[in-house]
């Protein structure tokens, strides 16, 4: 048997066609953490409420998402991956190719996919070309089809000044206007715009649509708890960077009959997470995880949590009731700072300046918040992921935008 003798040429969708079983792809360019991905995998299990449920398909270059759970009718394809060195400067992780056949490698690999998968809606996160423009020879040939295409992105993209540069780089305007429908904003506009300083068109601005927070289900999920004894909860994303702060975690005071819990994330240096569980080692109270496929129990269950500030992260932890202390990234962008501050000022997290960590302070800091009642947060926007499916069914039922060269 071949190819041939399996295949079924798709008949296209037209807008109002009906309820047939959707397609829907996500891409996510994967350099640094595991943001991306997770923020796609939250936003494929939500959508899984369209009915009927559809067929999903990551895009992603973070070989861990193999190991997330990932919804019905959800399945990945694999990206080979970037990565960034600790000037923030792109490359390739793992093989040796230098940047530009990683690049071409993956852009072939996306065009391939999409052609064959055509999708009814394809989410892309962040980059509107794909990063690098590794994705627009896929854009030009979806937007002569009837796939609706969104560009999603997170609350704050880096300090103002810097994401206007970024944008201007990427000639994301003409990008939108070009390949795109609409514009998904992940966060609440009254603490947050990330397209404020990006100086879009009124006609491209009019494509924006603010979902809120993308905050999983904040309903008690009745999963057990993953430990008998009171928990205080420390996540360091994907681990990058967060070496300081699971030092410092791990060495912090805690009350009696309180355990520490520290996950590293998988991408934390061999060298620094063995010395952060050196570290905890000499402690009865203290353990050190590389890697937490399912965070929700930890989180729903944890009397305390402390964390960088990436989006993903902090929105998981915003779903519980748990005091919430982010100690952000500061560079080589601002976005993690710049988002702590403004949900800190809303009253849904403490925040503490990296410059100003120290296991002493993550101690007091614990001790006075295991004193406070639990309570559901407010103040925000957080209903984000209840409103996608209904968004994604508007616009795959939606005359489409006329695309323009410009």
């Amino acid at each position: 048997m071949t190819l041939d003798d399996v295949a079924t040429p798709r008949p296209p969708r037209a807008a109002g066609d009906g309820p047939g079983r959707l397609r829907i792809a996500l891409y996510s360019h994967d350099a640094q953490g595991l943001g991306h991905t997770r923020r796609n995998l939250a936003l494929a299990s939500a959508l899984g409420a369209l009915e009927p449920r559809p067929d999903v398909l990551l895009l992603t270059g973070a070989p861990e998402a193999a190991a997330f759970g990932r919804p019905p009718g959800c399945d990945v394809v694999g990206l080979p991956a970037l990565g960034k060195d600790p000037d923030g400067e792109y490359a390739a992780r793992h093989l040796s190719a230098d940047l530009a056949d990683l690049i071409s490698l993956r852009s072939a690999i996306l065009s391939s996919t999409l052609r064959s998968f055509t999708p009814d809606l394809l989410i892309v996160d962040k980059h509107p070309r794909g990063v690098f423009g590794e994705l627009e020879p896929a854009l030009r040939v979806l937007w002569r089809g009837p796939t609706r295409v969104v560009l999603g992105l997170r609350d704050v993209l880096d300090a103002p000044s810097a994401a206007a540069a970024d944008w201007e780089r990427a000639r994301g305007t003409s990008a939108l206007r070009r390949y795109y429908d609409a514009v998904w904003c992940y966060g609440d506009p009254t603490l947050s715009d990330p397209t404020a300083d990006l100086g879009l068109p009124a006609d491209l601005a009019a494509r924006v649509t603010h979902t809120g927070y993308l905050v999983p289900d904040r309903g008690r999920s009745g999963a057990p708890a993953p430990m008998q004894t009171p928990f205080v909860l420390g996540l360091a994303g994907g681990g990058a960077d967060g070496a300081r702060l699971a030092e410092a975690f791990v060495s912090a005071p805690l009350p009696a009959g309180v355990h520490g819990v520290f996950v590293t994330g998988p991408h934390m240096p061999p060298a620094r997470r063995r010395a952060v569980e050196a570290l905890a080692a000499g402690r009865a109270d203290m353990s050190v995880r590389e890697f937490a496929p399912d965070l929700a129990p930890w989180l729903e269950h944890a009397s305390a949590v402390v964390s960088m500030g990436g989006y993903n992260t902090v929105c998981e932890a915003l779903a519980g009731t748990a005091p919430l202390l982010v100690v952000p990234r500061v560079r080589p962008r601002a976005e993690q700072l710049v988002r702590a501050l403004r949900l800190a000022g809303a009253g849904l997290l403490d925040l503490l300046h990296p410059a100003a960590l120290t296991p002493s302070g993550i101690g007091a800091w614990v001790g006075e918040a295991l004193e406070r009642p639990r309570r559901p947060r407010g103040g925000a926007d957080l209903e984000g992921l209840a409103r996608i499916p209904e968004l994604a069914r508007k616009l795959i039922d939606s005359p489409a935008f006329a695309p323009t060269a410009s």
